[in-house]
């Protein structure tokens, strides 16, 4: 048996027509049978670092009882110029996640995905204690089980008050060891007990994906005062608050 989880995560392949450029994580995030591909911002722009791909590969499964069969799909981030994704700003500036709309008739018909849903958003108004155990679902460095084509997790600890806007930020903290690579990837709660929707009526979530979406891991964050030479990394990262995902994934009119 595998967990659902691990099929919920996409490894991120980002090129300059046939160059590659650079690798990330990302997941699926489905609403209103629209299917979305969810990674941070600068995975698919980022000015200071003059990173501009015009497309993108994602590895699927298309056997449910034989993970070593995948393929890869190809999405152009541009169409006549323009940009084929969502991003969000709010009072504090720009907002380091992105959507992409998945095109569903594209996508083999037996493609194994487990995507997550707005019922798997954890309301930022219900408390998740500090120093609670979360996971960060991704392919840090590119690294991955490449038989399987599966992501690993890393076990990470809240380390901000979930909910408060960490420095005036839309984001909360983790404390974990990550990598380059894990940029998208979702952060998530185990499902231990029935959760809440916003009006704070339980909410049973679907047995085959248990978890519950806090976030998305977009950086380490680092002090620009820090002695790189006596001072190790704070060891802290931003996850942006999943509740954005709402924004980005409405219905165009």
């Amino acid at each position: 048996m595998i967990d659902s989880l691990l099929l919920t995560a996409a490894r991120i392949s980002t090129f300059e027509h046939d160059r590659p450029l650079t690798n990330a994580s990302g997941f699926f995030f489905e609403r209103e049978e629209r299917m979305y591909l969810v990674t941070s911002r600068h995975v698919l722009i980022d000015e200071p670092s003059d990173h501009h791909p015009n497309r993108i590969e994602i590895e699927v499964h298309t056997q449910a009882d034989d993970l070593a069969k995948s393929i890869r799909f190809s999405v152009m981030l541009y169409d006549d110029g323009k940009s084929q994704w969502r991003q969000g700003r709010d009072a504090a500036g720009e907002i380091d996640v992105a959507v992409l709309q998945l095109d569903r008739s594209a996508l083999p018909d037996n493609a194994v995905i487990h995507p997550f849903t707005p019922d798997h958003i954890q309301p930022v108004d219900k408390a998740v204690e500090v120093g609670s155990s979360v996971l960060i679902v991704g392919f840090p460095l590119g690294f991955h089980d490449t038989l399987h084509h599966l992501p690993v997790v890393r076990q990470a600890v809240v380390a901000s008050a979930y909910g408060l806007r960490f420095q005036g930020q839309g984001y909360f903290l983790t404390d974990a060891r990550t990598h380059r690579g894990t940029s998208g990837a979702p952060v998530v709660l185990r499902d231990h007990a029935a959760p809440v929707d916003a009006n704070g009526d339980e909410q049973v979530l679907p047995p085959a994906l248990p978890w519950r979406l806090l976030g998305v891991h977009s950086a380490s964050l680092d002090m620009s005062g820090r002695d790189k030479v006596q001072d190790e990394t704070l060891g802290l990262n931003c996850a942006w608050y999943a509740d954005v995902l709402m924004v980005l994934s409405e219905a165009d009119d």
